[in-house]
């Protein structure tokens, strides 16, 4: 898999400046807070008991594992619903009250929201932590290594991606006599011919920000930009508008179903039943049509994802996330160890791609087995070949904010307010923009126009 050149978006995604002083609990040795990233971070001298809360379907099995090849340190495991449906509620409640776990799975672009918070640990003081970098992709060591200018730290360590590809039912388009779509303007064509057949060439669903987030990502529409100390908020550009115009006339001219949600048991009976042939998604989404779509095993291929531009090859990324130390825990070189184990052994990454369908960050996940085999569900094609032409194609200057929470939670309510005829996706970005400024504002973060 060709890998993401390295690049300054860690920089410019940095959560620092004097408006983001923050001060970092260690929790070393019961240590308080205060210390810097070059801090502590010694070995406990016993036996130790972490906690750590992830969503990821079988990570038990990994933490089993762990717990047999490491009888001093032992990992106690709370299966969680996923980040934005209960996790960061819960873990934010924690931190509030002195209760957080040990280590967390939290996505990328939710990483600087925590540490506006004060919740995560920089664990670049920690045994073997920096060394680590050179194991993962480039792009994503960037994700967790930011600070402020001059003074980076380390506040999680890297798990999975999310580069997006085409998931479609060729048996559907060989039927139609549809050519797979290399463009978005073929997509739409084909969106025609689907439709006067009776089906829906995908869903557009009201909850699933991070996934239109997705597709502004691979036509480079950041949705924030870094002016020295500053923040500015860039969800409504030129480049954002397209894709959400193009969307609108979509939804307009009713070739996308707008009544199902992601991951809902009307989608998989839509899957099973013909009635939406395409889904645009992640790396991970391979497992979640094989366990959902069962009836249809066999008839899906993976595809790039259409581009604007005929002979680009842009992805965008959906998802992602990293396992991070919470601030306060009281072993943060134990912790750490895990977190580096769990997401480089051999062993581990096979049980994660294997049952939670985890697309690895470690450049030793790319060597699994698995990732090179054909898959039986989509008609024995190696579809993970796919997915590793289009991390090669992810852009790597995207920027998070510090309140992607709050901003999520803006396009979340607006696409459902667009998608009942209220107002357009382009007037959703606009109101995105605005709002996300003021919540900006509201944590006393400088913002410029």
């Amino acid at each position: 898999m060709a890998m993401l050149g390295r690049t300054s978006v860690g920089r410019r995604w940095a959560v620092g400046g004097a408006a983001l002083a923050l001060t970092v609990v260690t929790g070393c040795g019961g240590g308080g807070t205060g210390e810097s990233a070059a801090g502590a971070c010694e070995p406990a001298s016993g036996k130790v008991t972490l906690q750590y809360w992830s969503w990821v379907p079988g990570m038990e099995q990994a933490v089993d594992l762990w717990n047999r090849e490491h009888p001093d340190i032992q990992v106690e495991l709370k299966n969680t619903p996923s980040g934005n449906a209960g996790t960061y509620q819960n873990l934010s409640n924690a931190l509030k009250a002195g209760k957080a776990p040990d280590l967390g799975q939290i996505e990328y672009d939710s990483l600087a929201s925590f540490r506006l918070k004060e919740g995560l640990r920089d664990i670049s003081s920690c045994p073997g932590v920096t060394e680590a970098e050179t194991r993962f992709a480039d792009w994503t060591w960037s994700q967790v290594e930011f600070g402020a200018e001059g003074e980076d730290g380390v506040w999680a360590v890297p798990q999975d991606t999310g580069p997006m590809a085409l998931f479609y039912r060729k048996d559907v388009f060989e039927d139609l006599g549809i050519a797979v779509p290399k463009t978005w303007q073929e997509y739409e064509a084909a969106a025609r011919t689907v439709r006067k057949a009776g089906k829906y060439i995908t869903h557009f669903p009201q909850t699933d920000p991070n996934w239109f987030t997705g597709l502004l990502w691979q036509n480079e529409a950041t949705l924030f930009e870094r002016e020295g100390d500053a923040w500015k908020v860039t969800v409504d550009r030129p480049e954002s508008r397209q894709v959400a115009d193009y969307w609108q006339n979509m939804i307009d001219d009713k070739l996308v179903a707008t009544d199902l949600q992601g991951f809902s048991p009307a989608l998989y009976k839509s899957w099973n039943s013909g009635e939406v042939v395409t889904w645009i998604s992640a790396a991970w989404g391979y497992s979640t049509l094989r366990d959902n779509a069962k009836a249809t095993s066999g008839k899906w291929a993976v595809a790039p994802m259409p581009q604007w531009k005929a002979g680009e090859k842009r992805a965008g990324n959906w998802g992602g996330s990293t396992t991070a130390v919470l601030a306060g825990s009281p072993h943060p070189a134990e912790a750490s160890q895990f977190a580096l184990w769990l997401n480089t052994d051999p062993k581990a990454l096979e049980i994660l791609n294997r049952e939670g369908g985890l697309y690895p960050a470690a450049k030793a996940g790319l060597d699994l087995p698995a990732l090179k085999k054909p898959v039986d569900f989509y008609g024995r094609q190696p579809v993970f070949d796919v997915f590793a032409e289009a991390s090669a194609g992810v852009d790597t200057g995207f920027t998070w904010g510090p309140t992607m929470t709050d901003t999520y939670r803006f396009l979340s309510d607006g696409t459902a307010n667009a998608i009942g005829g209220g107002s357009t996706l382009g007037d959703v970005l606009k109101q995105t923009d605005a709002q996300s400024a003021e919540s900006l504002r509201k944590q006393s973060l400088d913002v410029t126009e």
